[in-house]
């Protein structure tokens, strides 16, 4: 693939993530929360936006999944540490429920790591509705505050797609993309 090619702009959105990661980081480990809180949602953001103008312009690539992927780990990171940093108190009530979405979490990357030797890129419909989830979580936490109920739908909608992330990487053989869900997996194994 040529530079050329490369150069597109949800990957330009991916990269500018990458890019902010240590300026984010910086921010969180001097506690300066309200500029943390703004470059995080512009993370969210842009991770909303790099997918939807890969699917509208007809840009979508490995190199550009390959890349969203990472700037999303990246965020995901980000948003551990800034609730770490600045929104522990808040987590404290919960946190049997968010040790355990972490938890699965790590098994879904470390189960993909030891069996494919990469990070997983299946694509789920169920992951990529629990980003967004997720996101709104993560963007309503730090603009706003922590919501009880919209925490536990995240959780619980997290949790339930780690599972079937889990159940997915034993059932296939290689790592793939756009394997939508266990339905549509068990669907072809049948074949």
């Amino acid at each position: 693939m040529h530079l050329k090619n490369k150069i597109t702009l949800p990957n330009i959105l991916s990269f500018y993530r990458l890019l902010a990661f240590p300026v984010i980081f910086f921010m969180a480990l001097t506690g300066r929360e309200h500029i943390f809180a703004i470059l995080i949602i512009i993370n969210l953001i842009t991770d909303i936006l790099d997918g939807l103008f890969a699917r509208i312009l007809n840009q979508r690539t490995k190199f550009g999944a390959k890349l969203d992927s990472t700037a999303d780990m990246g965020t995901y990171l980000l948003v551990f540490i800034g609730i770490w940093v600045f929104k522990r108190a808040d987590f404290a009530p919960h946190v049997f429920s968010f040790s355990l979405f972490i938890g699965l979490l790590i098994v879904v990357l470390g189960l993909s790591l030891i069996k494919f030797g990469k990070f997983p890129s299946l694509h789920l419909y169920s992951w990529k509705i629990g980003g967004y989830i997720q996101g709104t979580f993560f963007f309503v936490l730090f603009a706003f505050g922590f919501y009880t109920p919209f925490y536990y739908v995240m959780i619980l909608w997290g949790i339930l797609s780690f599972l079937e992330h889990i159940a997915i990487q034993l059932i296939i053989p290689e790592m793939r993309t756009d394997a939508k869900g266990l339905f549509w997996v068990l669907r072809e194994n049948r074949k």
